[in-house]
């Protein structure tokens, strides 16, 4: 048995709740559907981190982001530090990255073999917050409310322009695959960074929708004062008091991100073409996923970098039907489980030996869930350290219950099954104090909060000298410059037209 391929498809922003699968009956996502209907969903599936850099770094590494020290936005991810993409090349896989992952430093491969486009995130640390000053507002990259406001048609956006090359170079890679001769499997990331603010999608994704067939948020704006501690300090640094947000912008800002919920699914129905047409379907494992949410206006909330599902639930969906049978898994899972589970199945199906894990792993494979066996209860355990945060802010989702930490603000305790919006927060409740204790006890137990909040700030402080240090003078820039040789592209008098014309043609001439 030959070892399989993955195709992994990573969009930006997309909550699970944004997908027909998981149930919303607006959105147009036929592709994801399908994909759906004939794979593995997890119902359950969360990130490790409600922010882009994190989020990504946490599930390269599949490692907590305090471990690998995956701050913020702007944090620096180590060269030394084992990735998914690392693990599969030395299993003899090809590992090829279209698109953005968010590395900062100069390193930008971290064990992917080629990389087919240059990031549209910066590479260096002036995205950096500071947790010593969490009043102030650093205006030139903080979010705030103008892509709501703005939200509607735009044929061209500096994110489509990246995502419409992300598309065609993961597309042309895999004709280039089918093509080539390199026997190797191959594990192809391509991530697309739309549906991410801000809210602007071509008209015939916009004209997609009617405007009355837009859901509302299913819990809509909670007064300030009644917004807990971390929520209020979110509606700060986004600067969300600075504008009137009218049903009518909440409806554009969240039809115009269902269109690019829309363009993300007709990408994904583009290279799912493409395995089929080149034969490389039957031996490819195709998984769909997220790097976090959207509160798309729930509680009045916009973006992400909380705790709350629409920010932290993602989509994850494994279509492997030669290896497992289409079903849902109830249990909670999240990114670091990726890497074990690409390592095993990869393993299992015929590759080279995985090396030995060297650091240990911050998640658990989920392939005994995708066979029918994994365990009822679930465990994801998360930590956001960004802006909007004055103290690390912790999360265990264990089976029914989320419980959310951080030392300045009171504890929230919520039991998803019977209160899925989050609105009752049962922390101080008789009836649940044994479970609160146990929780509370296990922060404890897994995290030095003061040691870890001390770092933090230490950190910050030396990426904010560095970055200034580093843009006086001569810049030598970390982000990603691709190398395309185009002098040995098509045709030249240093090729045999006649085996060129038949080489480059799939399928191949008898």
């Amino acid at each position: 048995m030959s070892a399989v391929n993955f195709l992994i498809v990573q969009a930006d922003q997309l909550n699970a709740f944004s997908l027909g699968a998981y149930g919303n009956g607006v959105v147009q996502s036929p592709n994801a559907d399908t994909l759906a209907a004939n794979g593995v969903v997890f119902d359950a599936a969360y990130c490790n981190s409600p922010l882009c850099a994190p989020s990504r770094f946490s599930m390269m590494a599949g490692q907590l982001p305090s471990r690998i020290a995956a701050y913020d936005n702007a944090a620096y991810f180590p060269a030394n530090v084992p990735t998914l993409a690392h693990y599969l090349r030395a299993m003899g896989y090809l590992t090829c990255l279209s698109g953005k992952m968010h590395f900062v430093g100069p390193d930008q491969l971290h064990g992917f073999e080629e990389r087919l486009t240059t990031d549209i995130y910066p590479a260096d640390f002036g995205w950096t917050p500071d947790w010593e000053r969490s009043d102030e507002r650093i205006d030139w990259w903080y979010h705030n409310l103008l892509s709501v406001k703005q939200a509607g048609v735009a044929e061209i956006t500096n994110q489509l322009e990246y995502d419409d090359e992300v598309g065609a170079q993961a597309l042309a890679r895999i004709y280039d695959l089918a093509r080539g001769g390199d026997e190797r499997p191959f594990c192809l990331f391509a991530s697309f960074t739309h549906p991410h603010d801000p809210y602007a999608t071509r008209k015939r994704y916009w004209d997609l929708y009617d405007p009355a067939d837009i859901d509302m948020p299913h819990v809509p704006t909670i007064p300030y004062d009644d917004l807990d501690p971390h929520s209020q300090r979110l509606h700060d640094v986004s600067d969300m008091g600075r504008f009137e947000i009218s049903d009518d912008d909440i409806r554009n800002a969240r039809r115009a991100y269902y269109g690019n919920v829309s363009y993300i699914d007709e990408w994904l129905g583009k290279l799912l073409g493409a395995l089929r047409d080149t034969g490389l379907a039957d031996n490819t494992v195709v998984l769909l996923l997220s790097d976090h949410g959207d509160m798309l206006g729930e509680r009045g909330l916009w973006y992400k970098m909380s705790w709350f599902e629409h920010s932290a639930r993602i989509p994850l969906i494994v279509s492997a039907p030669h290896l497992f049978d289409a079903k849902r898994v109830a249990p909670p899972a999240s990114l670091v489980d990726l890497l074990p589970t690409l390592v095993e199945i990869a393993a299992e199906s015929g590759s080279e030996s995985p090396p030995e894990t060297i650091d240990g792993l911050g998640g658990a494979s989920l392939v005994p869930s995708m066979a029918g066996s994994g365990d009822d209860e679930g465990e994801v355990i998360g930590e956001y350290l960004g802006e909007g945060a004055i103290a690390p802010l912790l999360m265990i989702r264990r089976g029914l219950y989320k419980y959310v930490h951080s030392q300045p603000d009171p504890p929230q305790l919520y039991n998803l099954d019977t209160d899925p919006s989050e609105l009752t927060n049962l922390s101080g409740e008789a009836d649940v104090a044994d479970i609160e204790a146990a929780f509370a006890a296990e922060v404890g137990e897994r995290w030095d909060e003061e040691d870890l909040k001390r770092e933090v700030i230490a950190d910050q402080a030396r990426r904010r000298l560095l970055h200034q240090a580093l843009g006086a003078g001569q810049v030598t820039p970390w982000d990603y410059q691709p190398s395309r040789d185009a002098s040995q592209r098509f045709m030249r008098n240093t090729k045999d037209l006649n085996e060129l014309e038949a080489s480059s043609r799939f399928p191949p001439l008898e």
